[in-house]
């Protein structure tokens, strides 16, 4: 019986390295990439995108945009901060996202065959289509309709031997080389460089150039801000705006994608969309305006002063006018319940300190203001701290006092944190707002709501990260 078994065993064993089993499929995982559990785990969300009335600009201080109100409220969603990078050469975007400098691209892009073989694309956030963007004859008030039209191209056949002038890796220069097979005859496409679309509009309102090509969204904006300006030939059928995502991010493109599905259904799309894209009156003040980063050169009307003081501090005049935004959004004469009032909410005790007579007064409020800042940088500069860290111990303790600051960087110790870190101190902060934190025996001035103080830092150095975006 045992040979028996030896010599079946045997047979067995040559069956089998004769007639090996048929070879499994074997996944190789790929390459680390980021994906939405690492945007979770850092704790922000990096979009890329330009500087455009749609996209994102900043007005009296304020972030706007389609795409970065749609951008905040998915950050929102995903619990992340949302950080924005400007890619100042819009071709080379998707370069910029594959290479892990950003998660997602936000910027009017339009969805392509070519563009869909290097990204993943998103729901599409809208619908739109080409038009040429060609400029009124001069006389064009004074001209009947008939006569207007007798000087526009009407027929893209007419823009044979013509001069189109688009970005190279744009969806645009794709169109108009397709638009010459389909006519029969070639159109002088000329690269604009990094030139923004808008910018582009804007060279033909001035008659610097004769024709551009623009989505019929953006076109539509901004014949509200050049008159001057025709967009009624259509060069496209509709086409799909998206967000796009790294292919390798799957996570993130499956969530997003999700998340836009329910998001453009809702109530707060269609007013998102009548903001930006309906009421066009406001929306070109806005974009109009001296405190507009699209046309403007100012942030604030008080930046020439804060300027001026910024020196004294030796900080980036942007960082300072984030902080009185956040103290008073620009108004002068604002006042909190606290009794603190004006640009920099001071409180007449700390006025008087500082030589302010009225606090009404943007000039003596921003110097009393300042002048209590640099109290508070002699104070933290002997603590040894990294310069982004001291700058946001110097913000907490302006806005909620010294004594607070100290305490938790107290219990910090005692509880074995970094006592030198913003981030740690700042979970003991808020822990003072609880009895077994603000009783405990290091803790000197009591009770307070710590959630205020370290929301007013983050809120900040949010707004001054938007204000160093600007070209302002």
């Amino acid at each position: 019986m045992g040979r028996c078994l030896t010599f079946l065993i045997s047979i067995l064993l040559l069956t089998a390295c004769n007639n090996p089993a048929p070879k499994q499929e074997v996944s190789v995982p790929l390459a680390d990439t980021l994906d939405l559990d690492d945007i979770i785990q850092r704790g922000k969300l990096v979009a890329l995108t330009d500087f455009s009335s749609t996209s994102y600009f900043i007005y009296r201080g304020v972030p706007m945009g389609f795409e970065y109100e749609m951008l905040q409220l998915f950050a929102d969603h995903l619990g992340v901060e949302l950080s924005i990078e400007i890619v100042d050469d819009m071709d080379s975007v998707i370069q910029v996202l594959n290479s892990e400098q950003g998660d997602i691209i936000a910027a009017n892009f339009t969805i392509t065959q070519e563009r869909a073989e290097e990204v993943a694309f998103t729901t599409p956030v809208l619908q739109t289509r080409q038009v040429l963007v060609q400029r009124l004859p001069d006389n064009w008030t004074r001209l009947n309709a008939d006569a207007r039209e007798a000087q526009l191209v009407r027929d893209p056949v007419e823009l044979i031997d013509r001069e189109v002038f688009v970005r190279k890796e744009s969806s645009f220069y794709k169109r108009l080389q397709n638009l010459m097979d389909e006519i029969g005859g070639n159109i002088h496409i000329k690269e604009a460089g990094n030139v923004g679309t808008e910018d582009l509009i804007e060279q033909v309102s001035l008659g610097d150039i004769e024709f551009t090509v623009a989505d019929e969204n953006i076109a539509k904006l901004n014949k509200g801000y050049f008159p001057n300006i025709d967009i009624k030939t259509p060069l496209s059928f509709n086409q799909r705006v998206a967000w796009a995502t790294r292919k390798s991010s799957t996570l993130l493109q499956d969530t997003l994608s999700s998340w836009l599905d329910e998001f453009v259904k809702t109530q707060d799309y269609a007013i998102l969309y009548l903001k930006y894209f309906k009421a066009r009156t406001q929306h070109r003040q806005r974009v109009l305006s001296e405190y507009s980063s699209l046309k403007g050169d100012k942030i604030s009307p008080y930046d020439a002063m804060i300027k001026r003081e910024s020196e004294r501090l030796g900080w980036d005049w942007k960082l300072l006018t984030a902080m009185i935004y956040q103290e008073s959004n620009f108004v002068a004469d604002a006042e909190a319940w606290t009794g603190a009032s004006g640009l920099m909410q001071l409180i007449p005790e700390t006025a008087e300190r500082f030589g302010a007579d009225s606090l009404s007064d943007p000039q003596q409020n921003i110097h009393a203001g300042v002048s209590f800042l640099l109290t508070l940088q002699d104070y933290w500069s002997d603590k040894e701290l990294d310069s982004l860290e001291q700058t946001k111990f110097i913000l907490a303790s302006y806005n909620v006092g010294l004594g607070h600051i100290l305490d938790a960087i107290r219990l910090t110790e005692k509880y074995e944190g970094d006592p030198k870190k913003w981030s740690d101190v700042a979970v003991y902060l808020e822990n003072k707002s609880q009895p077994e934190f603000y009783k405990d025996e290091v803790v000197r001035h009591g009770y307070c709501r710590g959630s205020e103080p370290v929301n007013y830092v983050k809120q900040v150095m949010s707004n001054y990260e938007h204000y160093r975006n600007t070209p302002i």
